[in-house]
């Protein structure tokens, strides 16, 4: 059985290291199996990291991957938590300006 997937507030208050399962697979959308299973072929979309007998992701690779902070544009975080979204999850996020938009003619 499945648990129920993370809403975005829960994954962006999570700490700088996360377990596979169930914070990982869960905000993913996956089974623990599969999971597991994915992370040994390494087919998860995010990198893995043996911790002993543990395997943990860095928790900006996770938020990376699901769109939560922008691309390297130089910018700060643009992803707030909070109920301005007006969804279920209770976040707001938006892009950041590219830095070629910020810039002023000259």
């Amino acid at each position: 059985m499945t648990a129920p997937a993370l809403k975005i507030a829960e994954i962006l208050d999570q700490p700088a290291v996360v377990p596979l399962w169930p914070t990982v697979g869960r905000a993913l959308g996956l089974a623990e199996s599969t999971t597991y299973q994915l992370a040994a072929q390494g087919r998860l979309p995010i990198e893995v990291i043996p911790l002993g007998r543990r395997r943990v992701a860095r928790t900006i690779d996770l938020h990376r991957f699901l769109g939560l902070v922008p691309k390297e544009t130089g910018a700060g975080p643009a992803c707030e938590a909070g109920s301005a979204a007006g969804n279920d999850e209770g976040a707001a996020c938006e892009a950041a300006p590219s830095v070629e938009q910020s810039a002023l003619p000259s």
